[in-house]
């Protein structure tokens, strides 16, 4: 219990001073989430992988496969340690256990940059930057943005880092992360580590101290291991962080492993952990906490020297499929990264009616399917072969269910023909869809490389078909009417109720009725049989004719079962609607 407390108030102090420093300093913290391949992961621009100070709203940091509720990684990034020119040694942590000494400046070039494989964009300070896979994000960050780090000497290093993801397979179950490190100051006998304080298992839990340790020596790859079983569950993936470059023979490698009281917090043993060159054992026999240090090194560093890094997060089915991912990246590497890309996406308009909503596709077709793909080894100049058209009801992360395909004509696939347009009818007015239209290529027979398909989650589209609102008042209603707290609506296929956010399980905030058939402005109160106000909705909207309230007051509690009362009050001419449902729980 006092370890406990002790963690939790240096956390608190950790936000807190996070908090302090970034309303003294106005810096241009930024986060995204890598999501076009099976790898949910989240970036953020003071080089972590996970919220740090950002905003990010997330549960997870790294979940695998996507809405699987398993997550990895609760803390992760890069370490510079070395000796300065005041012969001081020094360690700087994008992040450590709640501790982060990166940050990006205040300039509007220091968010974090999207960029798809192919485009050309002038970043500030990487011009003529050519992406290089379906979703990258590039960002800048240094380690004497703040100046007033608790604890904290900077060695004055600059880091650009891209990160890069694919969305077909065999190329996405991993995140390649690549790192530009520019001194400032001379720094002596250098090291870089990568920090990993791992958690896999099911998000709801507290517990994720079951994990084994494995290293391996050739491919400077470590993996944290979920035991089956216990309080997180079995996990699908193990995380492995691989070093990919540097691997020179001359460097000393360490891989140090703690449990949070023997953890190294001062920068002389944060650089004694990085550069001791001791391979601690693999740990298989005792499951634990999983806080990994794999560090490398030395490099001499001058003012005006660049350090390229490279490494691979890795994840796959079982600890074989994550082997299999890391044998897959040197093929990869090979390539310097460039391989047969899926047709870009089409662009897709959508004409939503009652009960029913019609895609199409066609303005984009030129685009999509002429494009020319100069990775590929063998010499189809057109490699585009067809759509596919997916539909959930769930997410735009799916499950997805294949509603069409249509290929072209040739001597491959099914041979449909192409079709530029797609009708659903048939659904539920006043619930969301979600849809995606995605395009896909020839299989490569010369490198042996699948056809690849651009993210259906990168393209997916929300879609709430319904009535406009009518004219005025007079025919307003509620559904569910009466409202029963025994029938678990999040379970219907479409869910009348789901979680909001990032969330995948239902709460009590989740409740859901809905007015329906109201006019374009208007507001609509809520009171007990008795008279005592409960809350209102206020709505301007001329093209959606309901409102959703979630069954909790104006002072945020859930309310009691009983008989309620409603008004809406058209606000074009004033007119009133008097109702009343019923709520039993």
């Amino acid at each position: 219990m006092k370890i406990f407390c002790s963690v939790l108030r240096l956390f608190l102090l950790s936000v807190i001073g996070s908090s302090s420093l970034i309303a003294q300093y106005n810096t241009k913290l930024d986060w995204k989430l890598h999501n076009v391949g099976k790898v949910r992961q989240a970036i953020t621009n003071m080089g972590t992988m996970n919220k740090a100070a950002t905003n990010y709203p997330g549960l997870i940091n790294a979940e695998f496969p996507p809405n699987s509720d398993e997550e990895h990684l609760y803390q992760g990034g890069i370490w510079i340690g070395g000796i300065d020119s005041n012969g001081d040694t020094l360690v700087s942590v994008t992040q450590a256990h709640y501790k982060n000494e990166f940050y990006p400046s205040a300039n509007e070039g220091d968010t974090i940059w999207t960029v798809q494989r192919g485009d050309t964009v002038q970043i500030p300070y990487w011009s003529n930057y050519v992406g290089i896979s379906d979703q990258d994000f590039v960002s800048r960050y240094a380690d004497d943005n703040l100046l007033n780090i608790e604890n904290h000497t900077p060695l004055h290093v600059e880091i650009i880092q891209a990160t890069h993801t694919w969305s077909s397979p065999p190329v996405d179950e991993f995140i390649i992360y690549e790192y530009k490190i520019i001194p400032k100051s001379p720094i002596k006998d250098a090291y870089i580590a990568f920090w990993m304080h791992s958690a896999v298992g099911v998000i709801y839990t507290a517990n994720f101290i079951d994990e084994i340790i494995k290293y391996n020596r050739e491919q400077h790859l470590v993996i944290a291991e979920d035991v089956p079983g216990g309080e997180d569950g079995t996990a699908i993936s193990p995380i492995g962080f691989r070093v990919l470059k540097p691997v020179d023979p001359s460097l000393r490698w360490s891989m140090r492993y703690y449990e949070h009281e023997t953890l190294p917090t001062f920068n002389t043993s944060e650089y004694k952990s990085m550069s001791s060159g001791i391979i601690d054992e693999d740990r298989l026999d005792q499951p634990a906490r999983a806080h990994i240090i794999l560090g490398f090194g030395p490099f001499q560093l001058k003012v005006g020297d660049t350090l390229k890094v490279e490494m691979a997060e890795l994840f796959g089915f079982g600890l074989k499929g994550l082997m299999k991912n890391s044998d897959y990246v040197d093929f990869l590497q090979s390539k310097q990264f460039r391989v047969p890309s899926p047709p870009p996406k089409p662009i897709v308009s959508v004409a939503i009616k009652s009960h029913g909503v019609t895609l199409n596709w066609a303005t984009t077709k030129q685009l999509v399917e002429s494009y020319v793909d100069p990775n590929r080894g063998d010499t189809i100049k057109y490699p585009f072969e067809g759509y596919r058209v997916y539909k959930s009801t769930k997410s735009t992360n799916g499950p997805w269910t294949l509603l069409a395909e249509y290929d072209t004509i040739n001597d491959i696939g099914s041979n449909t023909g192409l079709k530029y347009d797609y009708e659903d009818r048939g659904l539920l007015n006043n619930i969301e869809y979600y849809y995606a239209v995605t395009s896909y290529s020839r299989e490569d027979k010369v490198l042996n490389f699948p056809s690849q398909e651009t993210s259906i989650s990168n393209t997916a589209k929300v879609i709430t078909p319904g009535t406009t609102p009518p004219e005025t008042i007079g025919q307003v209603s509620v559904v569910p009417n009466p409202y029963r707290g025994d029938i678990a609506y999040n379970t219907y296929d479409p869910p009348w109720e789901k979680p909001k956010g990032s969330r995948s399980r239902w709460l009590e905030q989740d409740r859901r009725i809905q007015f329906v058939n109201i006019p374009a402005q208007c507001q609509i109160k809520i009171y007990t049989l008795a008279g005592d106000f409960v809350f209102s909705i206020d709505h301007d909207d001329a093209n959606k004719g309901f409102e959703d309230w979630n069954l909790t007051s104006n002072v945020g509690q859930a309310v009691a079962s009983g008989i309620y009362l409603f008004t809406v009050e058209d606000k074009a001419n004033g007119k009133v609607q008097i109702g009343k449902f019923v709520i039993i729980k």
